[in-house]
């Protein structure tokens, strides 16, 4: 059928994802449409497909078809909405909202595909993807013939039909393949008669691999493996399938693209299906298992820092309330308190080093290697040279015994980078960059020329510092985000406590005189 029929062609499976393509979605999450049956159980149908929606980066909606009461047992009853009322949802969608994709599922009636088939011939959808709920697991027919005829000329206004093996079966006129070579020719059949690409599912074929192929009209194949996943979990399945692919299609802009990317994240939600423990027969898969595997923490990386840094904020108060840095700021600090906390500052670095060393040791790219490494070398070789400009060359080698202060926040943050996770130790050290980068650039401000600490404030105001400090809080950030919750709790347990030891070690170098 003409490409006009039903808007663009679909890609060539084997096409470059990085060409214009129907579409294509740029800077912001696809918006797609799912028009199928319900689930009050909520494993498959327009329940499923807004789960896949969500999984996969798109914003779902949804227009009903017909109200299924079913569990993971099976099907007790259903109700069948108007056909009109079924166009009303559509249009309701479609005169408000530009629609990137389509998933079409249970249909169930000739009447009501043909409502389906009329809106999509006016709105034209940049994509529609078919999965075509025909065949029950028990083999049963789900559809009468007439709805049988009216969904195989609904194919002519589709991209992408996504059938199992009995209902490629039912679509080619066939019996059921019993291998993969006959499952590829039943797809080659319905594509060129349809014109339209056809994701042959191969599950029901026997194997420990289960062979996915996607047919063009024009016979080419792009074909995905998977290893098969050993769960009854499996309710939804083909619902969860098709969904994601027309969310991603969007994305990647090639359906061979959206093919490959949902077949990872289905692996991945039936390998940990069972976990959720629903039902008493063929639970749900597990679509959001990457993301609860992830993290739940719902807010991006950088936000869930800002959190942190709101979570100090009492802890940053005290800092600004203490007299060292009153006097710090002012300039009328004594020297002698200085003196004392530099000094302390030089034991403090040489174990902050060694934690940044260890952290090192622990991350896992090249790139925060060498930073944290750089940043190790610069605690020692930059921050010494300031140290002795100020308390002279001969402080290193007196230098005196670190005060229960110094001694605690250093063996802090060896425990948190030497026994802790790599996210720990990340959290652990960051304070010792944005505490200071943070006091730094605000006290600098105030102080006036010939400030007798304005070199030393200088040093942590600089842009260098602040890059620095930007980056611990990336890294950090995306530690975060990949961490599990207890993982993230204990990164934010020490990022606390190291911003509670720079409060007291800012404190030390005054309070000492009160203990006489």
């Amino acid at each position: 059928m003409p490409d006009d029929a039903r808007g663009a062609a679909p890609a060539s499976p084997t096409a470059d994802i990085s060409a214009p393509a129907p579409g294509r979605v740029a800077g912001r999450p696809p918006r797609v449409l799912s028009i199928a049956g319900t689930d009050p159980t909520g494993g498959a149908g327009v329940h499923a497909d807004l789960k896949a929606f969500a999984a996969c980066g798109a914003y779902g909606m949804a227009a009903v078809t017909v109200l299924v009461a079913q569990n993971t047992v099976g099907v007790r009853d259903l109700h069948v909405p108007p056909a009109a009322f079924l166009r009303a949802q559509l249009d309701a969608v479609s005169d408000d909202v530009a629609v990137d994709a389509v998933k079409l599922g249970m249909l169930y009636s000739a009447e009501l595909i043909g409502v389906v088939s009329d809106w999509l011939a006016e709105v034209d959808p940049p994509v529609v993807v078919l999965d075509p709920v025909m065949v029950a697991t028990s083999g049963d027919r789900l559809l009468d013939a007439a709805a049988e005829r009216a969904l195989a000329g609904l194919l002519d206004r589709v991209h992408l039909v996504t059938p199992n093996v009995p209902e490629l079966a039912v679509l080619a006129g066939a019996e059921p393949a019993g291998d993969s070579a006959g499952l590829l020719e039943q797809a080659r059949a319905v594509a060129a008669r349809h014109d339209v690409a056809v994701l042959a599912k191969g599950g029901h074929l026997p194997g420990a691999e289960v062979l996915d192929a996607l047919v063009s009209p024009d016979g080419s194949v792009a074909e995905f493996t998977a290893a098969r996943v050993d769960t009854t979990c499996t309710h939804g399945t083909g619902c969860s399938l098709s969904a994601a692919i027309a969310a991603l299609w969007p994305r990647t802009g090639d359906p061979a693209a959206a093919v490959r990317r949902a077949k990872r994240w289905l692996t991945e939600s039936l390998t940990h299906a069972d976990e959720l423990a629903v039902g008493r027969g063929h639970g749900p898969v597990h679509h959001f298992a990457g993301m609860w595997a992830r993290g739940l923490e719902p807010t991006r990386p950088l936000d869930l820092m800002d959190s942190w840094w709101a979570g100090i904020a009492g802890i940053r108060e005290a800092i600004d309330e203490l007299p060292f840095l009153h006097g710090l700021a002012a300039g009328d600090l004594a020297a002698e308190d200085f003196g004392w906390y530099l000094a302390q500052d030089a034991l403090y670095l040489n174990g902050y080093a060694r934690a940044l060393a260890a952290t090192a040791a622990k991350a896992p790219t090249q790139a925060e290697q060498m930073f944290w490494a750089r940043s190790a070398h610069d605690a020692i070789a930059v921050e010494m040279d300031l140290h002795r400009s100020f308390i002279g060359e001969a402080a290193g080698a007196a230098a005196p015994e670190p005060s229960a202060v110094t001694r605690a926040y250093v063996d802090h943050l060896l425990a948190a980078a030497v026994h802790g996770t790599y996210g720990e130790a990340v959290a652990a050290v960051l304070p010792c960059f944005w505490l200071y980068q943070d006091t730094g650039s605000r006290l600098v401000d105030r102080a006036h020329e010939g400030h007798p600490y304005r070199e030393w404030l200088e040093t942590y105001a600089d842009e260098e510092f602040a890059d620095a400090t930007r980056e611990a809080i990336r890294i950090c950030a995306e530690a975060a985000a990949a961490a599990t919750p207890a993982e993230r709790a204990a990164m934010e347990t020490a990022f606390r406590l190291s911003s509670r030891h720079e409060l007291e070690f800012f404190a030390e170098p005054v309070r000492r005189h009160d203990r006489g």
